[in-house]
């Protein structure tokens, strides 16, 4: 089984995930949705994991992309902030845009919501991890997402919540 952290908008602020990582221990790969502000070279200490990190809106200078597609045991993934792509609004483009790269999974963040919405066969399942600094759900509590790839490839995807009320788990 691979465990990936799906973080977003960290804003340079790291005692949050500090917190998750005190929390779920080991993870095998982290993926943040932008919004870094400089901390891409301390993350993977952190979370003592390969990381792939993607450009936000409030990401000057350096050399982040604005989008990356990877590839995590068999699964195509795109990953943006998504600013670009209107989904202060919603997701349609950010889906057609995962589609045409041949993705089944669009992780996006910039919104500051968590938002897990699992697609049904040919479709795109779209991941929004909220933010672990300045979230604007109801209820405001600091959020992240737990990909797990299982022994048979199925994905499964959990929105965790920094709090004592624990979890919302969303399997696909």
């Amino acid at each position: 089984m691979m465990r990936v952290l799906i973080i977003s908008d960290t804003h340079g602020h790291l005692e949050n995930l500090k917190r998750v990582v005190k929390k779920i221990r080991k993870v095998d790969y982290c993926i943040h949705c932008g919004d870094v502000e400089g901390d891409e070279d301390v993350i993977p200490g952190i979370v003592d994991a390969p990381c792939t990190f993607v450009r936000g809106n409030n990401d000057f200078g350096g050399n982040l992309p604005k989008d990356i597609v990877i590839s995590l045991e068999g699964h195509r993934i795109f990953v943006t902030h998504g600013h670009y792509y209107g989904v202060a609004w919603d997701t349609r483009e950010l889906v057609e845009l995962a589609k045409e790269k041949n993705c089944e999974v669009a992780m996006y963040g910039h919104t500051h919501r968590p938002d897990v919405q699992i697609a049904g066969p040919g479709g795109v399942s779209v991941i929004n991890p909220g933010s672990l600094q300045y979230p604007r759900q109801e209820g405001r509590k600091p959020s992240y997402v737990v990909m797990e790839i299982d022994r048979f490839g199925k994905l499964h995807f959990t929105v965790n919540y920094l709090s004592r009320s624990g979890k919302i788990s969303f399997w696909g």
